[in-house]
């Protein structure tokens, strides 16, 4: 019997690939996102590219009610999973604290602390049942260090990491891990989302250098996940090589 992977978000960026990494290791899947007919696509594509099954659930993470009623009546045979990637998160806006909107706080502190708590809530119970199972929560170099106009957004990253550890002691007892991912600039969805599709913005983001793939980061999850059982991966941070922290980087002329 193949494992299971749940990966939340995961119709573009780091969630799709790690849906493709995951299915080219024969897990079958369970994929969430706010796009149905994305999900629909990548469903297809994974189950004749690879010959997994996937499961997919369109609903948004903020909405605790239908996160509470997707997972409490999901298949007996899509409970007992193995690896859950809380991958869901946005950044909005690039303002100061004065002139950010409260809307967009709103939206990231849902999608990225309570979303991943929401799902989280509704998951653990089932991975303690089956007396085994990996969280593994996408944080950001933004909750290590604060920047200029990211606010809020750091905030929610900081949360993540904070949850993350708090996680870890609590569920020593169960034998379950808790891992978190902080990546920094990768080239995915982010900055156009962050910029509201001002594409000319989003571009300029990662010019003059490398930025880390959503593959890139997909490897390094697969690699927490599959460790032996008595070891345990409590975070990453991970950068392209012309970046260290958030503010330095090596920009090429």
């Amino acid at each position: 019997m193949n494992k299971i992977a749940l990966i939340t978000g995961a119709t573009s960026g780091i969630g799709k690939s790690c849906a493709e990494k995951f299915a080219a290791n024969k897990y079958d899947l369970i994929l969430t996102g706010r796009r149905n007919d994305r999900l629909e696509i990548i469903k297809s594509d994974l189950e004749k590219k690879y010959g997994s099954k996937v499961l997919i659930l369109c609903f948004d993470v903020q909405d605790k009610s239908a996160v509470k009623n997707i997972f409490s009546t999901i298949a007996e045979e899509w409970q007992n999973i193995d690896v859950l990637v809380n991958n869901a998160g946005l950044s909005l806006g690039r303002d100061s604290f004065l002139d950010s909107s409260i809307e967009d706080w709103d939206t990231m502190l849902q999608t990225n602390v309570n979303g991943l708590l929401y799902v989280s809530k509704e998951i653990v119970p089932l991975m303690i049942k089956h007396n085994k199972g990996h969280v593994i929560n996408i944080g950001s170099v933004a909750g290590k260090e604060v920047y200029e106009n990211g606010n809020i957004y750091c905030a929610s990253k900081f949360a993540v990491d904070a949850i993350s550890k708090s996680m870890r002691i609590d569920l020593l007892k169960y034998g379950i891990k808790v891992t978190a991912i902080h990546p920094g600039a990768a080239e995915t969805e982010f900055s156009v989302v962050r910029y509201k599709g001002d594409q000319s913005k989003a571009d300029a983001v990662y010019k003059g250098f490398q930025p880390l793939s959503p593959d890139d980061i997909a490897d390094s999850i697969f690699y927490a996940a599959n460790l032996p059982k008595h070891v345990c991966i409590n975070e990453m941070v991970i950068t392209p090589t012309q970046q260290a922290g958030v503010y330095y980087f090596h920009k090429n002329e």
